[in-house]
């Protein structure tokens, strides 16, 4: 939640969506559907992508510039100082409306805030061009809507929350 002027002059908290990536330097990960492997990379990104109601192709292009440029693999001097594309490494993309889970009432978390599988999907895949547009390299890719398995080695770990939103 953000804090929200409202008009009698005072702040109030509302939801505002928000575009999410959920950053994890790997040495390797890969996506299996139905027991067949559909990706698989060795060093690199693997990021959760979670596209909500209002995202847009400006929510697109600032995260996956943002996520290409970060700054968190080790240098010569083993200080987190190169970008996946300057360590040499893949990208895999697993899109993940998890990520916009309200937990706020009972139990069960509710996804109402993540977007509608047809405005999803193309936003997923906008970012996966950009990432390849930004790093120079094929970002592999998980399954659009498919139950997957994702088996991963973090690497540090080192796992970034960037959000659209804060832009942070």
């Amino acid at each position: 939640m953000l804090p929200i002027q409202g008009a009698s002059g005072l702040s109030d908290f509302r939801i505002i969506d928000t575009m999410r990536a959920v950053i994890q330097r790997v040495l390797e990960a890969a996506v299996v559907v139905e027991g067949h492997e559909v990706s698989r990379i060795g060093a690199g990104l693997l990021v959760l992508l979670g596209v909500a109601q209002g995202d847009t192709s400006a929510d697109v292009q600032w995260l996956a510039a943002k996520t290409a440029k970060m700054r968190i693999f080790p240098d010569a001097d083993g200080k987190m100082n190169l970008s996946v594309a300057e360590a040499g490494g893949g990208v895999l993309v697993v899109s993940q409306f998890t990520l916009h889970a309200s937990t706020k009432q009972g139990n069960r978390p509710s996804f109402i805030r993540a977007a509608v599988p047809a405005v999803s999907e193309p936003l997923y895949e906008e970012f996966c061009r950009a990432m390849e547009t930004a790093t120079g390299r094929p970002t592999a890719r998980g399954i659009f809507g498919a139950f997957m398995h994702v088996p991963l080695v973090n690497d540090g770990p080192v796992t970034i929350v960037i959000d659209t939103r804060s832009l942070e």
